[in-house]
């Protein structure tokens, strides 16, 4: 039996467990268009098996917004679903945590000066697209002439990265927001307000890792791929985590 086939055994036994998994790239295979990313069918079928599951919370943690995460993986309740890197609750959540607006009015006018300039930058670059979302926009260039598209990230950085804009950086992808906040932080908060035993979190990408960072001694953390991680644990793609996700439903069903 491997090490993660023991860790598995270990979260099965727990009273109550949260399952967090970024979305592209662990559920789903990357794509060049991310409207049209969808979630492999074993991985749905596991999460949807864990979530019905009693004290087990599963919840979607991405960097998309909560719309756009709902439209592309087909979750909805009892998966929960956290979007804009941790800055974004679905309805259950943010009454659990007690969360209001997402923005003030300051950072609404911030946001819409934001895009504004993106819009301007994206449509004068032939491929790159702008994704929007609640707490401000994501530059895509995955599927660019890589120069082209190191190009125009570098220059939205330049742009518009300051004190009161944020960037975070992912995979052909630099997404930027009016307020702060990371994976790790989103997962610290939901494991203390649903009062979990253990967490399991699953991604791919850099800004994945402020979750790895959190996890404690008796937690779990899949990187799915290559690159430097925290995570204790490793799978080679989105196919092999399916079967992650299936052997703990199994576990714990």
């Amino acid at each position: 039996m491997s090490p993660l086939d023991d860790a598995l055994d270990r979260l099965a036994a727990v009273p109550g467990l949260l399952v967090a998994l970024d979305f592209d790239g662990v559920l789903a295979p990357l794509v060049d268009d991310p409207s049209t990313s969808r979630p492999l069918p074993g991985s749905a079928d596991a999460v949807r098996r864990l979530a019905a599951q009693p004290r087990t919370t599963v919840v979607m943690l991405s960097g998309r917004g909560c719309d756009d995460l709902a439209a592309v993986s087909g979750f909805g309740p009892p998966v929960h679903l956290v979007g804009s890197h941790g800055a974004e609750f679905d309805a259950e959540l943010s009454a659990l945590l007690g969360r209001g607006g997402l923005l003030t009015e300051a950072q609404q006018e911030r946001r819409e000066a934001l895009l504004a300039g993106l819009r301007e930058l994206v449509g004068a670059t032939p491929g790159a697209r702008l994704e929007t979302k609640p707490a401000g926009a994501a530059v895509h260039v995955r599927g660019m002439d890589p120069a082209a598209g190191s190009a125009l990230l570098e220059r939205v950085e330049a742009e518009w990265v300051r004190d009161d804009v944020d960037a975070t950086a992912g995979k052909d992808v630099l997404d930027l927001a009016v307020l702060r906040t990371t994976k790790g932080s989103a997962v610290a908060t939901l494991r203390e307000h649903l009062d979990a035993d253990a967490v399991l979190f699953a991604g791919d990408d850099v800004t994945d890792e402020t979750a790895f960072r959190v996890l404690r001694a008796d937690d779990v953390g899949i990187k799915v791929g290559d690159g430097d991680t925290a995570a204790g644990f490793r799978v080679g793609d989105p196919e092999e985590l399916a079967g992650v996700l299936a052997g703990l439903a199994d576990r714990r069903g």
